[in-house]
């Protein structure tokens, strides 16, 4: 009994040594915050404004503190200040008539909406109850109509005026297995009667990327157009399979269409469209930026020696980042051992300029 009285006393006291560090420690603060008013009034000459945040901040926790009987420990406004903020920030609070009222249908998600501008673009054939019938697959029920709105809204149009608008790209995907494009690229080079500017002519597979030499001289005359393309169209040429050639405008190209068997369908170019054969543009910038803008070439034989070293390395030492590659080789070397455990290898060609690292067989 003694015990229990004696920890009853202990924790009184322990208690009111708490209250009395609680009364100091607001004592204090009072002080302080009537030393900074003053000195707010006296260096602005105007008195303390509060945004509505900073309002709506000190009403509520004023609330409880004048409920308990402790109003005289606000300093900056009155306590009736603060209830009169407090019942106004409330009011406001459920005041719906500052609430804007939507009128008709919820919007439609942005995710949904995403999917259905990705089916009809990606499907130019699909009407809005196709894509319907494909939201509805995938767990999205939307109506026909809303369907339509939406793709009103993004400029796309129904079937009839839609099907028609293919893009090159498009075009493009549907044909990378049988279709070819070729170009010229000019590189000057020095030879026993001065400076000489050879025409190279190659052929580029859009699916692979496989580049081929058609050929290169001085004078891409008719004759000479005529013979590459016997070369490359023949029975076991490189275009035997090709079923759509691109190229420009350039007429340098109108004797070797006449030579191209029938089955090979010549796709000419718009004028100044070079983006339209972006695989042969992008094909010129490698071996310029690579390898030919390292070197003065020495003559014909020097200048093909530096092409066939550059087109080996192109494709089976060289990474290629573009778009359905995935950053791998044309055409891996088989015979380069894949254990992950071999000596690192380093091959070059053209005096080093052109390096590959593999792994040697174990």
């Amino acid at each position: 009994m003694k015990t229990t009285l004696l920890m009853e006393v202990m924790l009184r006291l322990l208690q009111n040594d708490t209250e009395r560090a609680l009364l100091k420690a607001i004592d204090y603060l009072m002080a302080e915050v009537k030393v900074l008013r003053r000195k707010y009034d006296r260096d602005f000459g105007r008195r303390l404004l509060l945004n509505d945040e900073q309002r709506r901040e000190l009403a509520e926790k004023a609330r409880a503190v004048i409920r308990h009987g402790h109003g005289h420990v606000i300093q900056i406004v009155r306590p009736d200040t603060l209830m009169r903020w407090y019942r106004r920030l409330v009011a406001r609070e459920f005041d719906s008539s500052r609430k804007p009222r939507r009128t008709g249908r919820p919007e439609t998600a942005p995710h949904v909406c995403k999917l259905i501008l990705r089916f009809a673009r990606e499907n130019r054939s699909w009407g809005y109850d196709r894509i319907v019938g494909a939201m509805e697959n995938l767990g999205h029920t939307v109506s026909d109509q809303n369907v339509g709105n939406i793709l009103k809204r993004h400029g796309l149009e129904p079937v009839p005026e839609r099907r028609p608008n293919g893009t090159w790209k498009e075009f493009l995907d549907r044909h990378l297995a049988v279709m070819w494009a070729t170009d010229f690229f000019t590189v000057e080079a020095l030879t026993m009667r001065g400076l000489v500017t050879y025409y190279v002519l190659f052929f580029i597979h859009l699916e692979s990327r496989r580049v081929v030499l058609g050929g290169l001289t001085p004078h891409p005359d008719a004759a000479w157009m005529q013979q590459i393309a016997r070369n490359v169209s023949g029975f076991d040429g490189e275009l035997a399979g090709a079923r759509y050639l691109i190229h420009d405008r350039d007429p340098k190209f109108i004797p070797f269409d006449t030579v191209l068997p029938d089955i090979v369908k010549v796709v000419k170019l718009p004028p100044r469209s070079p983006n339209l054969n972006a695989f042969a543009e992008r094909f010129v910038l490698s071996i310029k930026s690579e390898c030919l803008n390292h070197f003065i070439p020495l003559g014909e034989r020097f200048l093909r020696h530096i092409i066939r070293e550059y087109l080996a390395h192109y494709h089976a030492e060289r990474n290629h980042q573009g778009s359905g590659i995935d950053n791998e080789l044309l055409v891996p070397d088989e015979r380069v051992d894949d254990n992950r455990r071999g000596r690192v290898v380093k091959s070059s060609r053209l005096g080093g300029l052109l390096r590959f690292y593999h792994r040697a067989a174990a």
